[in-house]
Parts: C-alpha cells; structure tokens; sequence
C-alpha cells in the first residue's frame, strides 16, 4: 500500500498519477490525509500528558512525603482525570488508524512515469517483438483438437473429475507439461534464482501482504473453513517469505523461483478465447520473485524481462512484448510488462508472462525492509514474473509447431521430454 509520506507530501501528484489508472482517489486521498493530521495531534496531546502524569506522579510522591495529603488527593483525582483523557485519546488514535489503514488497502499503487495513458488492452504499447514466423496452412487445426488428435489433453474427462478448466494430461502431454516446468526451473537457477517449494495455500496475512486481498478475493478459491486460500501464483506465497524481515543491504538482492500449481476462478470468463488452454481455473508456472533495493529495482526489472525473452527464444516462438497502459495494469503494479506468443492456428496472441515492479506497495504491506548504510531501515522494492505460465505455452507449441508428421518439439525442450516429435 502507498506509504503515509508519499500521500502527505504530495496529495495532489498521488491523485494525478492514479488518475492514469482511472482511480478516482481524491475523496480517499484527502480523508487519509485529514485523519492523519487527527491522529498526529492527538498523539502530541497524549506525549504531552505523558509528560505531565509524570510530573504530577513526582509531586504526589513529595505531597505524601509532606504529609499533605488533602493536596496529595486532589493532584490523584487530577491525575485519574487525565487517564481518563487519554483513553479518549487512545480511542481517537485507533479509530484514525483503523480508517486510514482500511482507507490504504482500497488504494492502488501509484503507476511510474513510464506507464502510458489508455483504458484497455488496445491502447497497450508494443515495445518489442521477435522470434520465427510460423507459417500453417488454412488446415492448421487449433491445440483443442491436436490434444484429441494425439491424446495429449483431455478436456471432457477433467469435466466429469472436477468441471471446466481443470484439464487432464495424458502420456507425452504430461511429459511435456513436466519437461517445460523442468527446463524452466532449470534457466531459472542458471540465472541465479534460488528454488522454492512453496505451499499451495495461504493465509489471509499472505493474500494481504502481496495485494491479492482485498481487491482480488472474487478470483480466489477461499477455503472457508480454516481461511485459507488457494495460490493463484507462487507470487504470493514467496514473495511472503519476506514478510516482517529486514534483510541486510549485502544480501541483496534476494532471488527465487518456485514452480506451483496455481488456481484461479476467472469468475465471468466465457465464450471462444477460454477455449481449451486458453483460460484455465487450475494451471502449471514457473515464477520468478526479486526483492531489491529501490536504487537497483529498474535493472533488475530489465533482467528479468530479458530472461523472458530469452526462454521464449529457446523455445522458438514468436513473441513481442507489450508495456502496459495505466487502465489495463494491475491493482498493485507500478509498471507491467506482458509477454505475448502467436498462435498461428487461433491467429491471436496470447499472454504467457507478466513482469512488473510493484516499487515500495508490496513491501509496505509486507513491512519488508532492509538496513541501509546509514544503520536506518528501509523499504525494499518487490517484482515478479512468470517464466512462464504453461498452458498458452502448450497452446502455442502445439499449434506452431504442427507438421504432416506430427508435432515438432524444440531442440532445447528435446533433452527434457526425450522425444523430438509428438506422432
């Protein structure tokens, strides 16, 4: 969440640049502001009256001392009056606080000056674009029928299991669903990433901590009984090892990746781009978290966006990479790069990984610090990336790759499955 130094000192810049975000956050933005000052003068009048208690507890000393104990018993009533006052205070400071801290949860991180103006995906900026154009004949057939065609995917028969999106891998589909995950685990680490194993469910402090809860609890699958949640990334549960640390300024900055298995309601997803891997409520990823010093944060965000690019390279499809516009980005992002492949047979792009630096918002949340050389603690900047997302990876490959003798398998993903085509 925004910090109460950044609000208070510009109220009016934060309303500007969440504006970019088509956040109307004046009416939230002033009340924060005037509930903090609230809160701060009656926080001086408390420290006053502190001050003063322990005056009148020396003079009660020195009335008993002296016998007088007519006098000693007024300064008590005087005193019990001032208790009294402050636990009006008291009650005053907490009610301030609660509202503001309600208040911050509901706002959005402001985005960076490098965020484009736009309300939807359309207006998204293509900043990059590369790989082989596959070239498919008007009989291509989509990655629905190819997994029926090879027995790689069934759909109908995860239906009856569970229901909708929640696919079964058969044979060489679930090699290769097992194969991309360990091929990407294993960049991963080459680039210096440190693996986790994280639980695939949290708690209500996790969601709260990366920015999931409250603003996303709809896409969630709530275990209600011991309120937990289902993980729709590993994001969550690692960027949640961080929570309440402060880390020293030379072991940063801190890398991981974590396959999961991740879950999403897609709550209102419907009609022919949720078609077979397109959209799923149960899939596969690879993710990639990075906990910086905000000095460091923009570089790091260019290496991880590199390391992107450089698995959809190995795995020869084509790709651009999209900035996104302010009315298209996430609720916690200050800057988010998609990555999108072609599918030649569906004739669309498809979203596969999503890069961003979330600055201070998440570590806010989060209160993950780190001592700088001044001895002082400070807030880290948090990012995270999928690399990659597996079933429009699947989608892609299946489809791009497909030939009158089967299905093509990349040279660097052929050490991993142990076949070179799908027959």
């Amino acid at each position: 969440m925004l910090t109460l130094q950044v609000i208070n000192e510009n109220p009016e810049h934060v309303i500007e640049r969440l504006a970019v975000k088509h956040f109307d956050a004046r009416e939230p933005i002033m009340r924060i502001v005037e509930l903090d000052k609230q809160r701060r003068a009656a926080q001086k009048q408390r420290d006053d009256n502190a001050s003063q208690l322990n005056k009148m507890a020396a003079q009660i000393g020195a009335l008993m001392k002296q016998g007088k104990r007519d006098e000693a018993e007024q300064a008590k009533a005087a005193v019990a009056q001032l208790k009294a006052t402050n636990k009006e205070i008291d009650d005053t400071m907490t009610a301030a606080a609660s509202e503001i801290t309600e208040l911050l949860l509901s706002i959005p991180n402001l985005p960076c000056d490098a965020v484009p103006e736009g309300r939807t995906a359309e207006d998204n900026v293509v900043e990059k674009t590369g790989g082989p154009e596959p070239h498919l004949g008007d009989d291509a057939l989509p990655h629905w029928e190819l997994a029926k065609k090879y027995n790689l995917i069934d759909f109908d028969l995860g239906v009856k299991i569970t229901g909708a999106g929640f696919p079964v891998y058969v044979g060489k589909g679930a090699k290769l669903q097992r194969a991309l995950i360990q091929f990407f685990l294993d960049e991963a680490v080459k680039a210096g990433y440190v693996e986790i194993e994280p639980p695939l469910v949290v708690n209500e402090a996790s969601g709260l901590g990366t920015g999931q809860l409250p603003d996303k609890e709809g896409q969630m699958y709530h275990c209600q009984v011991d309120n937990f949640y289902l993980i729709p990334t590993a994001e969550v549960p690692v960027t949640n090892i961080y929570r309440d640390v402060i880390i020293n300024q030379e072991d940063l900055p801190k890398k991981n990746c974590a396959y999961s298995a991740c879950f999403r309601r897609e709550a209102g997803s419907y009609g022919k781009d949720v078609r077979g891997l397109n959209r799923l409520h149960q899939f596969d990823k690879v993710e990639i978290v990075r906990i910086e010093r905000p000095e460091d944060s923009y570089a790091a965000l260019e290496q991880m966006k590199d390391h992107v690019q450089g698995l959809l390279e190995k795995l020869e499809l084509p790709w651009h990479i999209l900035r996104l516009c302010g009315g298209d980005m996430s609720f916690t992002s200050a800057i988010t790069f998609d990555f999108e492949v072609w599918s030649a047979a569906q004739k669309r792009w498809l979203e596969v990984s999503s890069v961003s630096n979330f600055e201070t918002y998440q570590a806010n949340r989060l209160k993950c610090r780190y001592r700088g050389d001044d001895k002082k603690t400070h807030l880290c900047h948090t990012l995270n990336g999928s690399a990659l997302a597996l079933p429009r990876i699947v989608a892609a490959l299946l489809e791009n790759n497909q030939t009158p003798e089967g299905i093509r398998i990349p040279k660097a993903l052929q050490p991993y499955t142990g076949f070179d085509i799908i027959d």
